[in-house]
């Protein structure tokens, strides 16, 4: 292997996260070139299987990430090993961290459904718009976790601003769950709509367009409302990031671990929307579970100081299963509480 792929950044070798990039990359063009390389309206069944792919897919980097530590624990020396996380328990991390990851991301499929109502987009221009979105995921995504590892690394307290920080947003989450996000307030996009050409209709899968400017008569560039959901679409994940980047350094604060879960639980979000936003109305209390979970991963940090825990950490293995146990109280709940709604709710996915 050549000498600078072994270079550490962010804590581990170039080579790991080489290879973690190999695979997103590999993955998004077998989306985009092999299965949707024709526009076309994705059904519930193809996203339903594309959603267990991209889960199962997700679960099974849970073995790479074991075989990663226990290889570098193993070639450390045994007082660097002692300070190592073990394979079982990074493998462990990383899992909790993808369950609550995937769990946000549920919350932002209803509030891109809401913008592709907003929009008028059709299903069929749907894909286009989440693609995009997710490459500029991949990238802020990446910006904030390795912001947030410097900064932890640097002054280990800012961990206890995360935990409170959660702690109230999952309060103001719970107090806020029947309240519907409005597109229409959304300051950018007043801004935008007063600043730059912005047409009424659509113009197929373009994101811009030239035609006339009503005001000189010359050739101008115009956005399509396909372009505004996009730009709607990116500042919700921007939203929803500033809750579930702290949720996963809450968990734990291995840069690999974060960003691994974070993307592996994001690249899924587009087959998720698609299975899920038919459906969003039967999974109306989830927000409340969503809320409790985030009030116990801030709380986990104060936790395991005052029961001294050891390590001062609370244990991977209770992690997981209450993340677990939560998301399943809230999921099941939903799903009883709208049994009988299934057959008058509107699909709010398909506006056109």
């Amino acid at each position: 292997m050549p000498e600078f792929l072994m270079y550490e950044w962010l804590t581990k070798p170039l080579w790991l996260w080489f290879s973690f990039l190999a695979i997103v990359i590999v993955l998004l063009a077998f989306d985009l070139g092999v299965l949707h390389r024709k526009t076309k309206e994705i059904e519930v069944r193809e996203s339903l299987i594309l959603s267990a792919l991209y889960i199962g897919l997700g679960v099974l980097f849970s073995g790479f990430v074991w075989w990663a530590f226990e290889g570098e624990r193993a070639g450390a020396s045994a007082a660097e090993a002692a300070t190592m996380l073990s394979g079982w328990e990074a493998a462990k991390l990383y899992l909790t961290g993808f369950v609550v990851e995937k769990s946000l991301a549920m919350d932002n499929v209803f509030v891109i459904a809401m913008i592709f109502t907003y929009f008028a987009v059709p299903r069929m221009y749907q894909h286009r718009v989440l693609f995009w979105g997710i490459l500029g995921v991949i990238v802020l995504r990446g910006i904030m976790i390795g912001l947030g590892a410097t900064l932890i690394s640097q002054y280990g307290w800012v961990l206890y601003i995360f935990a409170v920080f959660l702690i109230l947003t999952g309060i103001k989450m719970w107090m806020t769950a029947e309240q519907e996000y409005d597109v229409s307030s959304s300051p950018v996009l007043k801004f935008i709509r007063r600043r730059f050409n912005v047409t009424d209709e659509l113009h197929g899968e373009k994101f811009w367009v030239k035609k006339p400017d009503p005001k000189t008569g010359k050739l101008a560039w115009f956005m399509t409302p396909l372009f505004l959901a996009l730009i709607m679409v990116e500042i919700v994940d921007v939203v929803f990031a500033v809750d579930s980047v702290p949720a996963i350094f809450a968990i734990t604060t291995d840069p690999f671990i974060v960003y691994t879960s974070n993307i592996f639980a994001i690249l899924g979000l587009r087959a998720l929307y698609f299975a899920l936003a038919a459906l969003v109305h039967r999974f109306h209390y989830l927000k409340y579970a969503l809320a409790l979970l985030l009030v116990f991963i801030g709380s986990k940090i104060f936790l395991a100081d005052l029961l001294g825990m050891e390590g001062g950490k609370f244990p991977a293995n209770w992690s997981l299963g209450i993340t677990f146990a939560i998301l399943f109280g809230g999921i099941a709940y939903s799903l009883w509480k709208t049994r009988h709604e299934g057959a008058s709710m509107r699909d709010v996915s398909d506006p056109m």
